[in-house]
């Protein structure tokens, strides 16, 4: 049976959490979170001075007031950064943008502590998660963008006039002012790979993190002014995504928009960009299979599988959430999925010996359980989980239905929670078409020793990314996105960093 574990600390303090065991910085911020707008390198109140509560997973208890930012916000946020991109940053030499990014990327490191406690209290997600692979891929993702301010370049192009002579060069030119528009699973790091390719190629951001985890953005931007970026060019405004949000996507004033979330939102927020002709990258859900067959080495396939569905409680956006499995071994896989997934400990995501942490809020808790509900309704059937966690926060039990049908909802949507469907197929024929047979295509994971059958079958397999025996694997230098209904575009790798350019193609007569 899942087991839930105590914090030990006191619950009479903003989360539940002992104030004097939080580093400073931490208390700083939570303290004055209420004015979490930063607008031209100031931290200020919303327009309208209002606020909105932010609580922490694991209690349910009050965590910090954010400023409710509106569209006023919006506006303003979007006028500094088209003033700081012209008057600063557009002309500022690349070797110079370099050197404030790498030093971005030390801050990182350097503050690393109290960002990922900042985190784990805004998320719920273990402390040891947030640190080793949030932030440190957070670092090396600033490190690498980093490097690509002075390779950018354009070409001398051979072209053959009908008449006269010509040089013709290209010039490869930053957009303007970017929107970036990211979600709550990983707060800081799905900033980063926005942030760092669209500073890197010169243009200024205005980013809207989610109202459910907007701590760690307005630290960001403080360590960003530290780091030597001039005021104005990367400004935040916190607030709802139906306000906040719904403005920056709609306004004139963005040269791009660069979405992380959700497929329904994600189609609002290209409807919104359309009537200004504004260009959209969207990275969006996922129902992602994780195949495992038969020859495979079942201890790190079945390591795999529990990585790829119940690494931040599930909120991954590529999940493993359909755990599809070659039936001569299905039994021996199900066996030991079920009982790692009862060894998991459930807890705050600061205590030591936590597992698996709280789910972000009370109504994503509410929606996975809904799901849950209609597994067992359409006739999964329940192996292990299936219930919230006792006391407070909003946990649930990692839980493992079998007996799923392709045509059942929880196999055909995104939960976004610790839920997998395991199922069983006969050969690699079936395992490809039921692995396509969904709306969705970001990730796929193959677990096989035949090296003939795991390229055969990633090349079949509808999907942006797909692992070979691994999966979760990310690394800045390899673009990630989506094809289907998981979006278009890629975040991370050279594909990101030009996507935040425009070529511009220069003629000069020779004659």
């Amino acid at each position: 049976m899942t087991t839930l574990v105590d914090h030990g600390l006191p619950n009479d303090s903003p989360g539940g959490q002992d104030a004097a065991a939080l580093p400073i910085g931490v208390r700083e911020l939570l303290a004055g979170a209420s004015s979490s707008i930063v607008i031209d390198g100031h931290r200020q109140p919303s327009a309208s001075g209002e606020s909105q509560p932010s609580y922490d997973p694991a209690t349910g208890g009050l965590l910090a007031h954010i400023a409710a930012g509106s569209a006023v916000d919006i506006d303003r946020a979007v006028r500094s950064a088209d003033l700081a991109f012209r008057t600063h940053w557009r002309d500022l030499s690349a070797a110079a943008r370099s050197r404030i990014l790498l030093r971005l990327a030390d801050l990182v490191e350097e503050n690393c502590e109290e960002l990922a406690t900042l985190e784990s209290l805004d998320n719920g997600k273990p402390l040891t998660e947030a640190t080793y692979v949030d932030l440190a891929l957070c670092a090396e993702v600033y490190r690498y963008y980093g490097g690509w301010p002075t390779k950018v370049h354009g070409d001398v192009l051979p072209v053959s006039p009908l008449v006269g002579e010509a040089l013709v060069y290209t010039r490869r030119e930053p957009l303007g002012v970017v929107g970036a528009i990211v979600p709550w699973n990983f707060p800081m790091l799905l900033t980063a790979w926005k942030v760092a390719p669209a500073l890197a190629a010169g243009n200024a951001v205005v980013l809207k993190p989610s109202e459910l985890t907007s701590l760690t953005s307005i630290r960001l931007a403080e360590l960003a002014l530290e780091a030597g970026l001039p005021p104005g060019v990367l400004n935040v405004v916190t607030g709802l995504g139906g306000e906040a949000g719904a403005a920056l996507a709609a306004h004139p004033g963005l040269s791009k928009i660069s979405f992380t979330g959700s497929t329904v939102t994600g189609r609002s927020v290209m409807t919104a960009a359309a009537q200004n002709l504004t260009p959209v990258v969207l990275e969006l859900g996922g129902k992602s299979p994780n195949i495992i067959f038969a020859d495979a080495d079942l201890d790190t396939a079945v390591q795999g599988a529990l990585l790829g569905i119940f690494m931040n409680q599930g909120q991954v956006c590529c999940a493993g959430s359909r755990a599809m499995v070659q039936q001569p071994v299905y039994d021996e896989v199900l066996e030991r999925l079920t009982t790692a997934a009862r060894q998991l400990r459930l807890g705050p995501g600061l205590a030591d010996d936590t597992d698996m942490g709280p789910l972000v809020s009370a109504g994503q808790r509410d929606r996975v359980m809904g799901y849950i509900a209609s597994g067992v309704e359409e006739g999964a059937r329940l192996v292990t989980g299936g219930t919230a966690g006792d006391g407070a926060g909003y946990f649930v039990e990692p839980t493992i239905f079998t007996d799923v049908r392709d045509d059942m909802v929880i196999a055909q949507e995104e939960i976004f929670g610790p839920v997998l469907a395991v199922t069983a197929f006969t050969d690699e024929d079936e395992a490809i078409r039921r692995a396509n047979a969904t709306r969705y295509g970001l990730a796929a994971g193959i677990w096989t020793q035949n090296l003939r059958r795991a390229h055969r079958t990633a090349a079949l397999l509808e999907a942006g990314t797909v692992w070979i025996n691994a999966y979760n694997m990310i690394d800045p230098t390899a673009p990630f996105g989506g094809v289907k209904d998981s979006g278009f575009g890629r975040d991370l790798g050279p594909d990101a960093m030009h996507a935040y350019t425009a070529p511009k193609t220069v003629w000069v007569g020779l004659d």
